[in-house]
């Protein structure tokens, strides 16, 4: 509840896992620890749409009754995106300080933030004028205390992001290793990494007649020790600025001074 003159924080939550997700309304508690929290999210999994738009159907958009006390929710019927959208120009009347995407169950490192939903919800927000945080982790499977602590430390990113009152929209793409907390080495900033993943196409028959299917495989020769893919795989979480206008390139120093002590505050 907040008191006499407190300024009160609201976030827009989305995902592409879908609206009954645990990773959206684990992130979802832990951010409502430190401001208002409204979750509009797509009706279903909705993984690997990128930032595809439905731009010739009606998008229905449902409250539903929440997970967790005290947090609006929103289901659409439609894609990451479009959640995301409806949200910040129809669902959600009051002023929104930040839009976060995920948790993510699977990271989205190198060029997999092209197709990812959970990147592509994250985008939308920031490509109309908002901050963006999307957070991913490489974990398959979810347990409520790897939950919990995924949930925390994306928290503390966002109450750094709301609080350093930066002069333009900063977009981040965050991603856990798959580790325990306590064996992960650290944080760092890294770039995306190039040539990450291979495209090829393989052909099938059904009986009928013959089809084609995408194969999407990752390569992990990866040599740059600069990139996300290789610090994570080295047990680093990541962060990972990604800049759509020339505008909006933070120096490095003030990225480096957002994070500073951000995963020695998490270790207390």
């Amino acid at each position: 509840m907040a008191g006499p003159g407190r300024v009160i924080l609201r976030i827009l939550v989305s995902n592409d896992d879908g609206i009954y997700a645990d990773g959206i309304w684990a992130l979802a508690v832990e951010l409502s620890r430190i401001a208002e929290v409204i979750i509009v999210a797509p009706d279903r999994e909705q993984s690997a749409v990128g930032t595809a738009v439905s731009l010739r159907k009606p998008l229905r958009v449902q409250e539903i009754i929440p997970l967790h006390p005290g947090i609006r929710a929103y289901s659409v019927e439609g894609t990451p995106s479009d959640a995301v959208i409806v949200a910040l120009g129809k669902v959600i009347g009051e002023k929104v300080d930040l839009v976060v995407s995920g948790i993510n169950q699977g990271s989205n490192l190198g060029e997999d933030v092209l197709i990812s939903g959970t990147v592509g919800a994250a985008l939308s927000g920031y490509l109309r004028g908002f901050s963006a945080l999307a957070v991913s982790c490489e974990r398959q499977r979810f347990s409520a205390d790897y939950l919990s602590e995924v949930s925390r430390f994306a928290a503390l990113l966002a109450g750094r992001l709301v609080a350093a009152g930066l002069p333009s929209t900063l977009f981040l793409n965050l991603n856990m290793p798959d580790l325990p907390m306590n064996e992960v080495k650290g944080l760092k900033i890294a770039g995306l990494a190039h040539k990450s993943h291979v495209n090829t196409v393989e052909e099938g028959h059904d009986g009928r007649r013959s089809y084609y299917t995408l194969v999407r495989a990752s390569v992990n020769r990866q040599v740059d020790k600069r990139s996300d893919i290789w610090l994570a795989a080295q047990g680093y979480i990541t962060i990972t600025p990604v800049h759509l206008f020339l505008n909006d390139r933070l120096p490095l120093a003030v990225l480096e001074k957002l994070i500073s002590g951000l995963f020695e505050e998490f270790k207390r």
